[in-house]
């Protein structure tokens, strides 16, 4: 096995619940393999409190975590990455950077819970189900042999992921 830790990136639009649910799910499953980012096309000015509450009653240290945008990552100085994945629909669809090295990418598509309405505890509940679905997907991509797949397998490896249904991980 290499020793070798890859970087991922996790993009949403406003950076305030997938796209950091994912950061920190693969710091915390995989931090020894791989090291998490996340950004957002347009960030919001801080971090969702529905998401922030989730991640903290999951035991994540929530501490570094921040609201970021894309153009952090497109700087000369910027980690170079092995993966990008865009974990919202309208993300998918915008024009994002040219990446460094051409990373392996994936479209991990789910329900953005901020927009759901309702009760505080139908709103936590949406919360909840993003971060379950984004840990079933975090944790078939960590299980992933990505020393030995090539890049057409490990391609379609990455895009079965994101197949992975919304309600898988609750």
């Amino acid at each position: 096995m290499s020793d070798r830790k890859y970087n991922v990136l996790f993009i949403c639009v406003g950076n305030s619940a997938r796209s950091i649910f994912a950061e920190s799910l693969l710091r915390a499953i995989a931090n020894d393999r791989f090291n998490a980012y996340s950004a957002g096309t347009r960030p919001g000015s801080q971090l969702n409190p529905f998401a922030l509450q989730v991640l903290m009653d999951k035991g994540h240290d929530i501490s570094a975590l921040r609201s970021k945008d894309l153009s952090e990552f497109s700087h000369i100085d910027a980690p170079h990455f092995d993966f990008v994945f865009t974990v919202c629909d309208q993300a998918a669809n915008e024009e994002c950077p040219a990446w460094e090295g051409q990373p392996v990418s994936g479209h991990w598509g789910m329900p953005d819970p901020v927009k759901v309405e309702g009760t505080n505890a139908e709103k936590a509940l949406a919360f909840q189900r993003a971060y379950g679905a984004l840990k079933a997907r975090i944790e078939s991509f960590v299980a992933l042999p990505i020393e030995s797949l090539d890049r057409i397998s490990l391609q379609k490896s990455v895009d079965d992921i994101g197949r992975i249904g919304p309600n898988d991980g609750t």
